[in-house]
């Protein structure tokens, strides 16, 4: 089943707008059909365990077409998300513009969209790993995630921890005034007179122990320069992977808001981008007037990618998940001026046990951020106590944020399967362009098998197409961006934790990598005792932000989240870690040809080369 079958109800009717564009469906399905609401839906759902369908939602599908040519110089486009538009636009009729329940009234009740207001029953009974699952499957609004760095050349059949490093490291700057510090990453302490005695465990006053490892001189990491722009017959291609990469990382494209000078490239080339995305991933591309709506598939369970505050950066709760679903069940239909009161209002109606939770009193506050960040909402009260502060809903967005909506699904964990199935090649192809490697023990066997069989020509299909290097090795394959920039999280990267876990990950490989020649089935365990130790040489020799000095178990959380999300280290049931093979990319490179020392005991230049 493709990733739109799930997201149609039983009462089916063609997509269309007030304005008379017709929508597309998306591969895999018969018509272009949009699930609305029926007289039976407005209190029914689907019971939990029961496969019984009502019509649960009015925004399954997005309803703006390929084929819209408002705006002057564009030509009609027929790719595959309309071509099926035709043959079902009568049933639009019978229906009318806003669905079976009619427009909003501009001072009357909001109803909730049935389907939306499930999920946020789902979202707030889910754990915290479920509920990113969860919102991963219905939303798809998370972006690629691809390791920095070029790709190493090697023999496909070396293992990552035998194969070439493609160290860059990650070198501390010049020590600058606490008073004027910026997090631009991490510096040396300085050793100097004032500084010491230094008393280190297994060292003298003011000397480094003997047993300890030698500092090593590390250079400060290039950041990805800008691309030069190309000219002549390079451009239409150049052009079409700008607009792919744009819309890999940024599934939601408006022509107003941060990427809007991506927008005309995507406008330009959708015909294009319409039938790669969709053969290549199995992605429904629909692109209007005023905005691209890439809709992508789940990531399956355990391998989500976490909504955060767009501000802040904290992670979303499922209280938080819930109160966003539960919002946008009620501005999928909302009037386009909202008093702020209003909707808390209606929200407290339509789920009186959601609106009252009380343990995460950030969540609504989250939820309208998140909301305003993909530009639902305009702008926001200062003060979430003003509730005569009104609201501009943008309805087109709103009903373009959902890319599953649980119409067939029984439960959250039926939503989150549903959401990630495929066809083998597609699904191998999902994980190549969304995350960092793709291991091949960590596929079913169908997925295995075709990544073996596959294993050039499919990574190099999807390098082609989104401008990436592949790299192959006896593990896997990944995919790699050098310009870091078709990813949410870069390593290398600038940044005291970014440059903290680099550092961390370098110690690791060093430490517990395999030798050639012996034997690995893949992980390598990694001691609690090793972690700590290499964090606190970290936190000995940099100067360390005053909320890590101050909170070391802080600095490991965050530098161990990183590389789990990066999918660098794994966690075990036993809350161990696992230091999985791609992490041998980023091994300290070996110094060859030392510098010769100044010291007495130092070995004379002349005997190094010898």
């Amino acid at each position: 089943m493709e990733q739109q079958e799930y997201a149609v109800g039983a009462t089916r009717v063609a997509a269309g707008r007030p304005d008379g564009r017709r929508g597309g469906a998306g591969r895999g399905t018969a018509a272009a059909v949009l699930a609305v609401r029926g007289p039976e839906a407005a209190g029914a759902g689907i019971a939990a365990g029961t496969g019984s369908v009502v019509a649960g939602t009015g925004i399954a599908a997005d309803t703006t077409d390929t084929t819209d040519t408002a705006d002057s110089g564009d030509s009609g486009a027929t790719g595959p998300a309309g071509a099926h538009a035709t043959g079902a636009a009568e049933a639009a009729d019978a229906v009318g513009e806003h669905g079976a329940d009619g427009p909003q009234e501009p001072g009357g009740a909001l109803s909730p969209d049935p389907g939306l207001l499930r999920l946020a029953h789902w979202f707030a009974a889910a754990t915290p790993s479920t509920a990113d699952d969860l919102c991963t499957a219905s939303f798809g609004l998370y972006p690629a995630r691809h390791l920095g760095s070029a790709a190493e050349p090697g023999d496909p059949a070396v293992s990552w921890w035998h194969g070439p490093t493609a160290h860059t490291a990650a070198v501390p700057r010049a020590r600058e005034a606490r008073a004027g510090r910026t997090d631009g990453g991490l510096r040396r302490a300085r050793r100097d007179a004032a500084a010491l005695p230094v008393v280190r465990s297994g060292a003298k006053l003011g000397r480094p122990g003997r047993h300890r490892r030698p500092e090593r001189t590390r250079a400060l990491p290039e950041l990805p320069g800008d691309v030069p722009e190309p000219a002549g017959e390079e451009l239409p291609d150049a052009e079409r992977r700008i607009a792919a990469r744009l819309l890999l990382a940024h599934p939601l494209v408006t022509a107003s808001g941060p990427h809007a000078d991506g927008f005309p490239l995507i406008r330009r080339h959708r015909d294009w981008l319409v039938e790669r995305f969709d053969t290549l991933l199995g992605y429904r591309l629909v692109v209007g007037p005023w905005h691209a709506r890439l809709c992508k598939a789940g990531l399956g369970p355990g391998a989500a990618r976490r909504l955060e505050h767009p501000v802040t950066g904290a992670p979303f709760t499922p209280a938080g998940y819930a109160r966003l679903a539960l919002a946008l069940a009620l501005l999928v239909d909302a009037p386009e001026q909202l008093p702020y009161g209003r909707l808390l209002d209606a929200m407290r109606a339509a789920a009186p046990e959601l609106a009252a939770q009380a343990a995460d009193p950030d969540a609504l506050g989250m939820a309208l951020a998140a909301l305003a960040d993909w530009q639902v909402l305009g702008d926001l009260p200062a003060d979430q106590a003003d509730t005569a502060f009104v609201l501009t809903v943008d309805r087109e967005l709103a009903r373009a944020v959902p890319a599953g909506p649980p119409a067939l699904a029984a439960d959250a964990a039926d939503l989150i399967r549903r959401a990630a199935e495929a066809e083998p090649a597609t699904a191998v192809r999902r994980l190549l362009a969304e995350t960092p490697a793709v291991l091949a023990a960590d596929l079913p066997e169908d997925r295995r098998a075709w990544l073996h069989e596959h294993r050039l020509s499919g990574p190099a299909a999807l390098a082609d197409f989104l401008g990436l290097e592949v790299e192959l090795r006896a593990e896997g394959v990944a995919l790699l961006d050098p310009a870091a920039e078709l990813t949410d999280l870069a390593l290398p990267g600038t940044g005291t934790l970014a440059q903290a876990a680099l550092l961390l990950v370098e110690g690791l490989v060093e430490e517990v990598r395999p030798l050639p020649g012996e034997a690995t089935e893949g992980d390598v365990p990694i001691a609690d005792a090793l972690i700590d130790g290499l964090l606190g040489d970290i936190a000995d020799d940099h100067d360390l932000p005053a909320r890590y000095l101050a909170d070391r178990t802080a600095l490991r959380r965050d530098a161990l989240d990183l590389l789990h999300r990066l999918g660098l280290i794994t966690p075990t049931p036993r809350t161990t870690w696992l230091l999985r093979p791609p992490a041998a990319r980023y091994a300290p490179a070996p110094d060859l040809h030392p510098a010769p020392g100044t010291g007495r005991h130092s070995r004379p230049a002349t005997s190094l080369g010898s």
